[in-house]
């Protein structure tokens, strides 16, 4: 089962490394990860996304506690959380193909960021699986790149 932690960690060089050190010498793999300064400029916030069950994650989250630089860990799996990412995707067109891609970059909410003769590039943005849909219905006619931020998220608001 995917597990989306968010770790507050002190915004310092080599952090980034030994967190991922640790999962590294545990052999975990991590499946996204995303690190921006918070609003605090001493701390920043790391959202990972590792694979595991129950008590693998327990573990990672204990690790994490340990190292001196890290604040707080959360597992956000299980919680009520606004999550994105942001994909950049090159698609091959035609001028046969362009309006079909332009359609269908429309119904995804996309917004085409450059444009040349032979392809155009589409940003797009929201949750995994409207990204993966996106690229499924986009695939056929011709994907030439594609780059694809980690997930970033944050807990919902209380009503």
């Amino acid at each position: 089962m995917l597990h989306t932690l968010a770790a507050l960690v002190e915004n310092h060089p080599g952090v980034l490394a030994r967190v991922a050190g640790l999962f590294a010498r545990r052999a975990y793999n991590i499946d996204s990860l995303s690190v921006c300064q918070t609003e605090n400029p001493e701390l920043s916030r790391m959202t990972i996304v590792v694979n595991g069950d129950d008590q693998i994650i327990e573990q990672v989250r204990n690790q994490l506690n340990k190292l001196v630089a890290v604040h707080t860990v959360m597992d956000l799996t299980e919680e009520s959380i606004v999550d994105r990412e942001l994909a950049l995707v090159r698609v091959k067109v035609s001028a046969e193909t362009r309006s079909e891609v332009l359609q269908i970059v429309d119904v995804f909410r996309g917004r085409v960021v450059d444009m040349g003769r032979s392809n155009i590039t589409v940003e797009i943005t929201g949750d995994s699986e409207k990204l993966d849909a996106f690229v499924n219905s986009i695939s056929p006619y011709g994907l030439v790149e594609l780059v694809r931020t980690g997930k970033i998220a944050i807990m919902r608001s209380e009503a």
